[in-house]
């Protein structure tokens, strides 16, 4: 039967096939004429299976959990082709006339070979039922962990590892289930090979339904979020996940569970965004936002009048769904529909947030800094190339916790707010209606976000710092006036950092404020030649490729954009401009134009200046 057929059938059809052959294997062993004892002994083994069948077949139906089916279709498959392999053998040995018994010959290896992959079926039907914890009197305890290895899997010990432990969550006491969790979270953690195993063999949805179910305990919870985020590292399981709706699943507990799962529920958050898009959408769909930043921003004073109470407006929340809707239509469909034991909303669940809220007061500093570094990351993840998800940050108070944490916090918990804020300016320079929301140069959110910008690039030390922030500014250069000459000086003064990539990112981001899709770049240009960027930028052009790539598109900028200066004739920046490595043409063709446009510009200006003066006599 093909494994194909084997997965559509439902489970009863599944055990019935095999407990049908097994009676026309006893039938067909009475009516042998040859072979007696052989067939006679085929069709004791085939007895052993058919009562093994149908103890399966009970407990199914007596059990009030779920079966688990991944190893039942699989081993019941095998023993279906083993039984139609013993059914077509004795069926040879009844007398049929001489012709086709000299056609159909028997011989007693064919028996030999016959009694042993029954003997493996037998014992592979002996584990299924051990993994059950099913005895002769009926339903056991139920799902112990048994690490036993089945014929089945004697090519391949995981595969009826991860079957038991996978067992032990759908029918297990609670102390197997957290067992059952932390050795798939081990399994996962080695390689890659055992999570695909774990997905495919449907690991993916008791870990969930051990997750939400709050009733269990806090360890149960942990456990199953832990093995969850060695899984959601690679995007097909991603989408697995949200095929077996862990998103709402998620989001909701986020809101509502200890500070010890809030922690392991954000890296979680965080692990899927970064490895799928698709993940992004439906964190965003299901309002992740909100209580990730009702976390950061704990214990954290927000002085800012219109942020109200957090809550987007409906008209916003519709306009990022139809957003989300055009995003991702086609690209996927659930697998349980909204009433599934998975299926469920986030809400606020006042009762119960009171009394974490009172938890959360006694907690240890270091686990608050942990939540808040956990939440961080993860709208660093959600909102990497997510335009909808930095508009959903920006209309909660979510910008405003980013620069007040910049501003009294250090290390990763800094870092991580940081890279969200470049992400986040990232999407606002490509959208301008974001722009315009969230960056505006009154905006006390906006400003606040600036001014720590500009501290970390003038007081910090660290190049992990330093670049996320001049990254940043540069996003936001569109959003600067002429007159905001404050945030240039500092990125003038980092082209002469000592280190080459800080030095290279100040100039890509000075780029933007000269590039000529700034409608200020002529202005902007003489306020990076007026704080004397000129000098550090020809040190740039000996740099790593990077610098000179983007200390040469700063300088032909500049030259276009203010080619009259007197400090670019004083540094010599047309005979740069002629000695310019030509390699660099071949990876940057667009260099070419620019260079070229460039040389024409300081010609004109200042071979015109000194014809001038030669022509006075000077």
């Amino acid at each position: 039967m093909a494994a194909m057929e084997i997965e559509e059938k439902r489970i009863e059809e599944v055990l019935s096939f095999p407990i049908l052959l097994s009676d026309q294997i006893r039938q067909a062993a009475d009516e042998a004429d040859f072979f007696k004892t052989d067939c006679s002994e085929v069709g004791k083994q085939a007895d052993r299976l058919c009562q093994m069948l149908r103890s399966v077949a009970r407990f199914n139906t007596s059990t009030t959990a779920s079966l688990y089916e991944r190893p039942v279709r699989r081993i019941v498959s095998d023993v279906s082709k083993n039984l139609d392999r013993g059914l077509t053998l004795v069926r040879k040995c009844k007398r049929r006339g001489i012709l086709r018994r000299v056609v159909r010959m028997v011989t007693t290896a064919d028996f030999r070979k016959l009694n042993n992959v029954l003997e493996s079926s037998i014992a592979d039907m002996k584990w299924l039922l051990s993994i059950f914890d099913y005895d002769v009197g009926g339903v056991g305890g139920g799902g112990g962990i048994v690490l036993s290895l089945p014929p089945i899997a004697s090519n391949d010990p995981i595969i009826s590892w991860v079957w038991s432990f996978i067992a032990s969550l759908y029918l297990g006491q609670l102390s197997d289930k957290i067992e059952a969790a932390n050795e798939l979270a081990s399994l996962a953690k080695d390689n890659d090979r055992n999570k695909k195993i774990i997905v495919e063999e449907g690991g993916i949805f008791p870990l969930l339904k051990l997750l939400k179910d709050k009733s269990s305990s806090p360890d149960a919870q942990i456990a199953a979020a832990v093995a969850l985020c060695y899984l959601a590292n690679d995007e097909e399981r991603v989408r697995e996940m949200v095929r077996e709706m862990g998103v709402p699943v998620i989001v909701q507990l986020l809101g509502n569970s200890s500070t010890r799962i809030q922690i392991k529920l954000a890296d979680l958050v965080a692990g899927m965004s970064d490895y799928s898009s698709l993940a992004q959408e439906e964190f965003a769909r299901e309002n992740v936002i909100r209580p990730l930043v009702t976390l950061l921003s704990y214990d954290i004073p927000i002085d800012e009048p219109k942020l109200g109470n957090g809550k987007q407006s409906i008209h916003s929340i519709v306009q990022i769904n139809k957003e989300l809707e055009k995003n991702s239509s086609g690209l996927y469909s659930y697998r349980r529909v909204p009433g599934s034991p998975l299926s469920t909303h986030y809400s606020d669940g006042s009762s119960k947030g009171v009394s974490y809220r009172k938890e959360k007061e006694n907690e240890k500093p270091e686990m608050k800094y942990q939540l808040k570094v956990s939440c961080a990351k993860a709208l660093w993840m959600l909102s990497k190339g997510s335009v909808v998800i930095s508009k959903r940050i920006t209309e909660t108070k979510g910008l405003l916790c980013l620069a007040k944490l910049i501003e009294r916090e250090q290390g990763e918990l800094q870092l991580n707010c940081l890279m969200t804020i470049m992400e986040m300016t990232a999407a606002a320079e490509s959208n301008a209606d974001l722009r315009r929301a969230a960056f505006k140069t009154n905006s006390p959110a906006a400003k606040a976000v600036v001014d720590q910008l500009l501290r970390v690039i003038k007081e910090s030390d660290s190049p992990a710092l330093q670049i996320p922030a001049i990254s940043s500014v540069g996003s936001l250069a569109r959003t600067f006036p002429a007159r905001e000459t404050r945030v240039i000086g500092p990125l003038v003064e980092q082209l002469s950092n000592r280190n080459l990539d800080v030095a290279a990112e100040a100039a890509a981001s000075l780029e933007k404020f000269t590039c000529p899709q700034n409608f200020l770049c002529t202005e902007h240009s003489k306020t990076i030649i007026e704080y004397r960027g000129v000098p550090p930028l020809m040190r740039l052009l000996r740099g790593n490729e990077r610098s000179k790539l983007h200390g040469l598109m700063l300088l032909c900028y500049l030259a276009s954009h203010a080619g009259n200066s007197e400090a670019l004739e004083q540094a010599r920046v047309f005979t740069a401009l002629e000695g310019v490595d030509r390699s660099l043409f071949s990876v940057h063709p667009e260099l070419k134009e620019l260079v070229q446009e460039a040389m024409y510009h300081l010609n004109v200006y200042h071979s015109g200046v000194l014809t001038e003066r030669q022509y006075n006599g000077h």
